[in-house]
């Protein structure tokens, strides 16, 4: 859809048309259909995350049961999905909806302003190197949180001097030669345990070099009972199992891990060490933390084992030194040849898409706001941000928080409000709103939320809980709420 440059004017904006944004709109359609709404898409297709990256091999990190919208059952027998396929699924869900037609590609949104006088957003996007404007009585950011320019790249001491190809997963070079080649992914997260089954067949040895181990566990590529759940019950009540047996298995594991970090931790140890050769180094897979203060990698069908006991790809642990013209020099004296060097060392995250808040011409400084029913903001009207769970599919949390924003939505109309905003004064506490030890959370801390230590201000990971909480959310708690001119306190 060509960019346009009159003001548009909307009920409802969402920014992003990816797995969250689109979901977004089939609950605005469903339950507002009066609204009128646009999303702004800062790319040139739909699909958010699943069209960025195109790094071998990307897949699911969670089950599809839980990561496919609840409204459209998932239909494929693979329970851990390629990427390509949960691409095409977003797209397919926005065709058939007819989303697409509501959807702004280009528009690369950099600020929003708030007007207490106008009840209204004002929103700038930039669109081929010009400035266009919206404006939306309610803003809903659905862009996730990782910078889509650019993910984390350190600065390796003699990266200059390396003769071959140095690649970050979020900009995987089409059409990418690596078959007989030497390759070294440095990382231990999702990407790499990703990237090293799905190239080792090709290259002649990829090595997995990480500074420290994550825990590593298998699930299978596909479940044989899901699949006989959707042969045996209707699509929708299904689909409807499936996702609460998947979600209740995630989240009662992750509670068992923090309730039983001893236990779960042999627990862990014990199936890597089993999927591995005899006798085979266990100090690659023994974190020096406990299970999920970091996020745990799932390995389908345990690929990565697999690839080490074929012998076509190995793990080391060690720091780098420099890189040379030939590879990567390691503190204990290692060299590591590589032709092509791939540094899955993680994302940027960001607050709110990198889009620069005001209110009433006052700039939000997002550290200093709180997260509210892990939705809203306070002392921000009117604005909702999406974020997933970090311990279970992303999704889980996305859906609650769309239908969060359609309750408040209706209540606004049922009261006569134009406007609410989180009363950020009965907010106590200072934990940043992602809970994780993981790098790529402690180094945006400066920017991130908060969140307190009590309800509604917490973000809590725990989708049984929160689905209850929201079937009676109580949504004038903490709020303020206003039918005119006011100013924001």
């Amino acid at each position: 859809m060509a960019a346009t440059t009159a003001t548009e004017h909307v009920d409802v904006l969402i920014v992003g048309a990816g797995l969250s944004g689109v979901g977004a709109a089939w609950r605005l359609q469903e339950q507002h259909p009066g609204r009128t709404y646009a999303i702004l898409e800062a790319r040139d297709a739909i699909g958010g995350t699943w069209d960025l990256f195109r790094y071998p091999g990307i897949r699911s990190d969670s089950d599809m049961y839980t990561l496919s919208y609840p409204f459209r059952p998932w239909k494929h027998r693979k329970a851990i999905a390629d990427g390509a396929d949960i691409r095409q699924y977003i797209v397919d869900t926005a065709s058939e909806a007819g989303i697409d037609q509501h959807i702004r590609f280009g528009h690369r949104v950099r600020s929003a302003s708030w007007s207490t006088d106008e009840a209204r957003w004002t929103v700038t996007s930039q669109v081929d190197g010009a400035e266009v404007t919206h404006t939306a009585s309610f803003l809903y950011l659905c862009s996730g949180y990782y910078s889509y320019d650019g993910g984390f790249q350190p600065d390796f001491p003699g990266v200059q001097d390396f003769g071959g190809q140095l690649i970050h997963p979020q900009f995987w070079p089409e059409n990418l030669d690596y078959a007989g080649k030497k390759v070294v992914v440095i990382g231990s997260g999702a990407t790499a345990v990703t990237l090293i089954p799905s190239m080792a067949d090709d290259v002649e040895h990829i090595t997995m070099l990480q500074r420290s181990p994550t825990y590593v566990t298998s699930l299978p590529g596909e479940d044989k009972l899901a699949q006989l759940t959707l042969k045996t019950l209707p699509d929708g009540v299904g689909h409807t199992v499936n996702r609460a047996r998947m979600a209740a298995t995630a989240i009662g594991f992750y509670q068992f891990c923090r309730r039983f970090p001893k236990a779960a931790r042999s627990v862990l140890l014990k199936r890597a060490k089993s999927s591995l050769p005899e006798g085979y180094d266990m100090t690659h897979f023994t974190p020096s933390y406990n299970p999920w203060d970091q996020r745990l990698c799932i390995v389908p069908n345990g690929d990565l084992f697999k690839a080490i006991r074929r012998g076509k790809a190995s793990i080391v642990t060690d720091t780098i030194e420099r890189f040379d013209a030939t590879g990567v020099q390691l503190a204990s004296g290692q060299h590591l040849d590589a032709d092509i060097v791939v540094s899955a060392t993680g994302l940027n995250v960001v607050t709110f898409g990198t889009v620069e808040l005001t209110v009433d011409g006052e700039k939000i400084d997002t550290s200093q706001v709180y997260a509210y029913k892990g939705v809203m903001f306070s002392g921000i009207p009117n604005l909702a941000w999406c974020i997933g769970y970090t311990n279970a599919s992303w999704s889980l949390r996305a859906d609650l928080s769309h239908r969060y924003v359609m309750q408040y939505l209706k209540y606004l109309d049922q009261h006569g409000y134009a406007y609410g905003y989180p009363d950020g004064a009965k907010a106590h506490g200072d934990r940043p709103v992602l809970d994780l030890t993981s790098g790529y959370v402690q180094r945006a801390l400066g920017v991130l939320p908060k969140q307190g230590d009590s309800k509604p201000w917490t973000v809590r990971q725990n989708w049984m809980l929160d689905s209850l909480d929201m079937r009676n959310t109580d949504i004038a708690e903490d709020m303020v709420f206003e039918t005119a001119k006011a100013a924001v306190a």
